[in-house]
């Protein structure tokens, strides 16, 4: 019972860093998808605004949605299923956007 009378002290890190390894494990693959879709939503995002960027908009959304829904099935923690979710977010807006103004072929094929 020696723990029930030890006084518990907690001390603060001296500096606090922003990791999607919150297990304390590393996750390559996972961090890896993570970045991917995230940076495949902001693509589609971004590009999403100027119809005449609607294939990049469609292809890049896609592309973030596939890898964000692998990587959700792949994820081991909750900072990754939560940037992963920020990530497809961005990446099916850019998709809907970029379907909405010529498709994935618009004016390409046919």
């Amino acid at each position: 019972m020696a723990q029930a009378v030890r006084q518990q002290t907690q001390q603060q890190p001296a500096h606090r860093r922003i990791t999607l390894n919150t297990d304390g494990q590393p996750h390559p693959l996972e961090n890896t998808l993570v970045a991917v879709t995230v940076t495949l939503g902001l693509v589609a995002f971004v590009t999403a605004f100027f119809d005449s960027l609607h294939l990049v908009s469609s292809w890049a959304g896609l592309a973030g949605i596939l890898t964000g829904a692998y990587g959700q099935y792949r994820s081991a923690t909750t900072a990754e299923r939560y940037a992963l979710i920020i990530g497809l977010g961005l990446a099916g807006i850019g998709f809907y956007l970029g379907m909405a103004h010529g498709g994935l072929f618009g004016g390409v094929v046919g």
